[in-house]
């Protein structure tokens, strides 16, 4: 009999199970046409879990409910594997995160949100309890974050998988980036986990949310009452007018501001540039031979310091790079974040080193004479960078900008991992 997960397709505490069944090599199957509210409430789904809460794991041996002992159980059924660790401090250690990862973290994101769509009462005392108590939390998970890659060890647990899908509900829903940014080292983990081919697997592209959701009104049931007073027939009707006008405000609002996100960019209002940052790409792109002698050569053709500035970049937590596969995502995603610059940036970033820790540095071609403040304000990587202006009169900086642009190997005496181009 195969393992059959009963739950719905999106259900983050079914998540958790299915990545560690991708890490394990076993095959978990959802079960077809899960209805929330229907499929749990079926005898024959009671028989399994008394209470009809999902998941449930249907095993061989018997239902298995509660989605952390549903994920131990499936990390077990394969020994040697090392989502428990490999001692026993380490397996103490995971199961610590576990703990803190549903009693700290979980329960508060839910504490938070859950009211807000109204399936609770929402209280603001009791939210800003939640929210403080999270911010301890995530206070904490950062400091540790600061000097481990992984929660546990030097690779993925079962402690990183129960942490990200409890982060995910939260990412996804609540934890707008103003919120998230206070807490670097988690933001980073978060993203690098997400992006694993594992995680991704299961949780697809993640997104961040913009915006906190709104409180759902307690006013609806109140609402019916109204038209069923006989006596008056014009009260109704200055009533409809009054709950009508709101919304018309509103919406004219929301016309107003909308042309907002349409102004110009501050880089579009610059003086005008020689050099077409499209017609760079496009020999960059082009050039299969005579690299040196064809595209660096004509990059220092277009150049143009005034319209442009170029930078160096370092990454500040180069010893935490100890897994090559992690270091590579970890570079993916931050070219994926800086798609907002695609208009006004090029960059090339270097994987450097044969084992580890591996090196990550880069070259960033900016619009404009400093790095664009809106890249700064919304990829959150940037911070992650030492950034230095490159100095173009210094024959040694030039050269390095040449090597870098060249993917030039050995880079600063090291073989290169791998180079990635934002173009």
């Amino acid at each position: 009999m195969a393992l059959v997960l009963h739950s719905g397709s999106t259900n983050k505490n079914a998540y958790k199970a299915l990545i560690v069944a991708e890490y394990i090599g076993v095959d978990v199957q959802l079960v077809k046409n899960f209805e929330m509210g229907v499929s749990n409430k079926t005898p024959e789904f009671i028989k399994m879990n008394p209470i009809g809460k999902v998941p449930v794991l249907e095993t061989p041996n018997g239902p298995v409910f509660e989605s952390n002992a549903i994920a131990r159980y499936v990390a077990r059924l394969k020994a040697d594997n090392p989502l428990f660790g490999t001692s026993l401090i380490e397996y103490a250690h995971i199961e610590q995160w576990i703990d803190f990862a549903s009693l700290e973290i979980d329960a508060n994101i839910l504490h938070w949100f859950i009211p807000r769509i109204g399936f609770a009462v929402y209280l603001p005392p009791a939210e800003e309890a939640a929210i403080s108590a999270l911010k301890r939390a995530l206070d904490a998970l950062n400091t540790h974050l600061a000097s481990n890659t992984y929660l546990v060890g030097h690779s993925v647990t079962l402690a990183d998988i129960v942490m990200i899908c409890n982060l995910v509900l939260g990412f996804n829903r609540i934890l707008t980036k103003s919120f998230t940014s206070e807490f670097p080292h988690v933001e980073r983990y978060f993203w690098t986990m997400v992006n694993q081919p594992n995680f991704r697997k299961i949780l697809g592209e993640v997104r961040q949310t913009e915006s906190i959701p709104p409180v759902q009104s307690a006013k609806k049931p109140s609402q019916p009452k109204e038209p069923a007073k006989p006596k008056s027939k014009a009260e109704p009707k200055k009533e409809v007018k009054k709950d009508l006008a709101p919304p018309k405000v509103e919406g004219a609002g929301e016309e107003e501001e909308a042309p907002k996100p349409k102004a110009k960019n501050p880089l579009d209002l610059l003086p005008p540039s020689k050099m077409i940052l499209d017609e760079w790409k496009r020999l960059y792109s082009n050039t299969k031979t005579n690299f040196r002698e064809v595209a660096v050569k004509g990059f220092w053709d277009m150049y143009d310091p005034e319209g442009y500035s170029l930078w160096f970049c370092d990454y500040k937590y180069n010893d935490e790079n100890t897994v090559s596969f992690v270091t590579l995502n970890k570079v993916g995603g931050f070219l994926q974040r800086m798609d907002l610059a695609r208009k006004y940036a090029f960059g090339k970033m270097l994987v450097i080193g044969s084992e580890p820790p591996f090196k990550v540095k880069g070259l960033w071609l900016f619009r404009g004479q400093e790095i664009p403040q809106f890249v700064i304000d919304e990829c959150y990587d940037m911070e992650l960078y030492e950034w230095k202006k490159v100095d173009i009169n210094d024959e040694a900086e030039k050269e390095r900008v040449n090597q870098m642009i060249e993917d030039y190997e050995p880079f600063e005496g090291e073989a290169l991992l791998d180079a990635k181009c934002f173009k």
